[in-house]
């Protein structure tokens, strides 16, 4: 499965991939954010990989000069019993990643939290507003 994924992602979208990492057994993939839409839509309906559902949405900072934050999607494909690893990073000075709702209606809330969270904002999200903050708090923890 891992060889399938790699291959038709570098075929469809080999300009958007900068890197791929398998590390105990997980594959993980990151991509450029400008394409992260279109690259969810292409695993979700392809008919051999089916990525049907998503687990999780979250972000990470990593307190580096470029690229400081990444967003991790975690993926599963239910018919192939597999979990896949998106990752695209997030400069500081521009805190925008288009939304995934319409692609897994489950990012609603994981995308949310991860803006309230980091300051990341998904563009074209249906009611992206705080979910543990009050709103006229002026920071994000995280």
């Amino acid at each position: 499965m891992k060889a399938k994924i790699i291959e038709k992602l570098t075929t469809q979208f080999a300009a958007d991939i900068e890197s791929v990492n398998e590390y105990r057994g997980e594959l993980t993939v990151v991509v450029k954010k400008s394409n992260i839409k279109t690259i969810c839509r292409f695993l979700r309906d392809d008919a051999e990989l089916q990525f049907d559902s998503l687990r999780d949405v979250c972000g990470a900072d990593y307190y580096r000069p470029d690229d400081r934050f990444e967003v991790i999607y975690n993926i599963y494909s239910i018919p192939n019993n597999f979990r896949l690893r998106l990752k695209v990073r997030v400069d500081e000075f521009e805190m925008h990643v288009d939304s995934v709702t319409s692609v897994w209606s489950t990012a609603d809330w994981e995308e949310r939290e991860t803006y309230d969270m980091f300051g990341i904002v998904f563009d074209g999200h249906p009611d992206l507003r705080r979910i543990y903050m009050p709103e006229e708090f002026e920071h994000f923890p995280l």
